[in-house]
């Protein structure tokens, strides 16, 4: 499937529904707790994440190292705050963890951790590893003749690392059809617009190219992303790679396309009023 959403992230957006809300919110908790945090590569994957979890992974939150389960790896590990949000709106620990985020002897760090946290498959953070990770589970998988799926989600900056491009072909030598890549493409890294940085276009062709089935989404619209994600594999005998067109730090307009919002070591009395209103928070 073919989309044209190059100008995708200077859209002007619905009003976010009561379930992605409620997850910024939680984002807000832990980020406005811990005085820190990846605020704008957090607030971009939301709606990803809430697929995955509500109606695609197959998990159990009170059985979280269940043997059968699928597997998420969260490659671009500084996106942690949602991923958290997320885990603990499903039951795989208690939300009272993300009041203790980034303090000292917090559970929760600035990036995923296995082990510190249950439902967190591995440590993520040094960019261009996830997929590698994920393209060695699903090789495990397969060889031990689960029907587990594996999914990866890098970020657009991630795709800089040769590494991520190295795991690609291996993914498609090894025709692993239970792995799918979901790129963050919300066009901007950390310090710039990604086309500035360094391009990636045309991102499409470079993913056919290395050997994956692709197609592209609104990476904010819930039903078009479920329907996506509910149809998986794209093509038998291949790996997968849904381009997500996003919007960095979405649901927060002052964040917004704001690379000041990658990462905030602290918060000004304006900033968190913000955020307050922007997701309604009393």
């Amino acid at each position: 499937m073919a989309m044209n959403m190059q100008s995708q992230h200077s859209r002007v957006h619905a009003p976010l529904d009561a379930r992605s809300l409620e997850l910024r919110r939680l984002i807000a908790r832990a980020m406005i707790n811990g005085g820190r945090g990846h605020p704008g590569p957090a607030l971009s994957i939301v709606e990803i994440l809430r697929v995955l979890y509500d109606d695609v992974l197959d998990v159990r939150p009170q059985e979280p190292d269940w043997p059968d389960r699928d597997r998420f790896i969260l490659s671009k590990g500084h996106g942690c705050l949602a991923l958290y949000a997320v885990l603990a709106d499903k039951g795989f620990f208690a939300r009272e963890l993300l009041d203790d985020f980034c303090k000292i002897d917090a559970t929760l760090g600035g990036h995923p951790e296995r082990g510190h946290g249950a439902g967190i498959e591995a440590s993520t953070g040094s960019l261009g590893h996830g997929l590698s990770i994920g393209i060695g589970m699903a090789l495990a998988l397969r060889m031990a003749q689960r029907r587990s799926r594996v999914f990866v989600l890098v970020g657009d900056g991630e795709l800089n690392e040769g590494s991520v491009w190295e795991g690609a072909l291996a993914a498609a030598k090894h025709k692993l059809d239970n792995l799918t890549v979901l790129v963050d493409y919300n066009k901007m890294q950390s310090y710039g617009p990604v086309a500035e940085v360094l391009g990636l276009e045309p991102l499409a062709d470079k993913w056919k190219s290395f050997g994956f089935a692709i197609t592209e989404v609104d990476g904010h619209d819930v039903a078009q992303v479920r329907s996506t994600l509910s149809s998986l594999p794209l093509n038998k005998g291949q790996p997968t790679a849904v381009i997500c067109h996003t919007v960095k730090g979405y649901g927060v307009p002052s964040a917004e396309n704001n690379a000041k919002w990658h990462h905030k070591n602290k918060f000004s009395p304006a900033e968190l009023a913000e955020v307050k209103d922007a997701l309604r928070i009393v």
